[in-house]
């Protein structure tokens, strides 16, 4: 079940979304690579306001509402939300917080997507709304200081499907948290964040060494920040999960509470354009290399044209508000070529995977 939103609903949240980016917010990102991430930084730490820890309950009263799913206002928990039916438990906003718990279901309490124990739970970092989010206290407690990661073989699944085990994903072998699909994408684009907003603080003494743990996915580097394998984890996260309605509303309401946005929501491309030299492998520059024509269109219809060493595995054309309009797999290209007809005026995505990667572009039919 895809993020519930009636659709004339959905196609304001998605462009007062992004119309409620300040004019000139990003004026002076012109670079590229790690300059470029430095200039996000300083436009991001810019305006930032820590307003405390205790007034991250009242703002998720506005950012982390279930306004998506069930559309019940209940705490939308990324760790509880079942995307495709009942969730299994729910919580109100400002009734049981945690407090201690035995299980899940007991109380809920505010997660830090980078763990609050490698910078020695220090401001603003603690208070950051941006990766600070309302979890489950004992899913939360089973996450514990673990880097994020794919799971094959759990050793322990929450109720809405969430991992724990042994990382599958590249080189790194340890334990990992594996959160559900819905919510990979949102949980990199909060590490992209951190990654930024911090990147002058995550080599300080305070902080534990990225050695001290392996658990620890820091690399040492104000530039980079995280390690080959975290980089590569996050970017195909965000790749395959690109940013939704639920992302944009609470990128807005963030800005509103602290002051500062989350430029990986609004502007995913800015992802590659920092890390590239991390990912610039042979897949995704075949990847980056398809070209999707015209687009805007006014023709009701667009071509994909891939390179000739490009396998696609799957080619899946989702409206703005999830609804999958379009879906090949092992798509039959025609002289490398193939045509989407009778598509109706609107904004969508369109997802393109082969077996290692995949990429996403934003299409606009007239």
């Amino acid at each position: 079940m895809v993020k519930k939103l009636p659709f004339l609903l959905s196609f304001f949240i998605f462009f007062s979304g992004f119309s409620q980016i300040p004019s000139g917010y990003y004026s002076s990102a012109t670079g590229s690579g790690y300059t470029l991430k430095t200039q996000l930084k300083n436009i991001i730490s810019n305006g930032h306001i820590d307003q405390g820890y205790g007034a991250l309950y009242i703002a998720y009263q506005t950012s982390d509402t279930d306004i998506f799913y069930e559309n019940d206002n209940t705490v939308l928990d990324m760790y509880s939300e079942n995307p495709n039916g009942s969730d299994p438990y729910n919580y109100t906003h400002g009734s049981r917080q945690c407090g201690n718990y035995n299980s899940e279901n007991d109380c809920y309490n505010r997660e830090h997507i980078f763990p609050q124990g490698f910078f020695n739970s220090q401001t603003p970092m603690r208070t950051d709304i941006h990766h600070v989010v309302p979890t489950d206290g004992s899913v939360n407690g089973r996450r514990s200081n673990y880097p994020f990661g794919e799971v094959s073989n759990p050793s322990h699944t929450s109720q809405n499907g969430s991992k724990v085990g042994s990382n599958t994903f590249d080189s790194f072998t340890g334990i990992v948290f594996e959160p559900i699909d819905e919510f990979k994408g949102d949980i990199a684009r909060m590490l992209f964040y951190f990654a930024t907003r911090y990147e002058n603080e995550v080599t300080d003494a305070t902080w534990d060494s990225p050695n001290s743990s392996t658990s620890n996915p820091l690399n040492g580097t104000n530039n980079q920040v995280y390690e080959d394998w975290y980089i590569k984890l996050l970017y195909k996260w965000h790749t395959q999960d690109p940013v939704s309605q639920r992302e944009i509303v609470r990128n807005n309401k963030a800005y509103k509470f602290q002051g500062n946005r989350n430029p990986f929501i609004d502007h995913p491309e800015y992802v590659n354009q920092v890390w590239g030299n991390v990912l610039s492998t042979d897949n995704n520059i075949s990847l980056k290399n398809i070209k999707v024509y015209p687009n805007p269109s006014s023709t009701n219809s667009i071509t994909i044209t891939i390179p000739n060493e490009l396998s696609i595995s799957k080619i899946t054309l989702y409206s703005v508000i999830g609804s999958k309009i379009y879906e090949e797999k092992n798509a039959n290209f025609i002289n490398n070529t193939i045509r989407i007809k009778e598509l109706k005026s609107g904004l969508y995505l369109l997802k393109i995977e082969n077996t290692t990667s995949s990429i996403t572009k934003k299409i606009i039919i007239r």
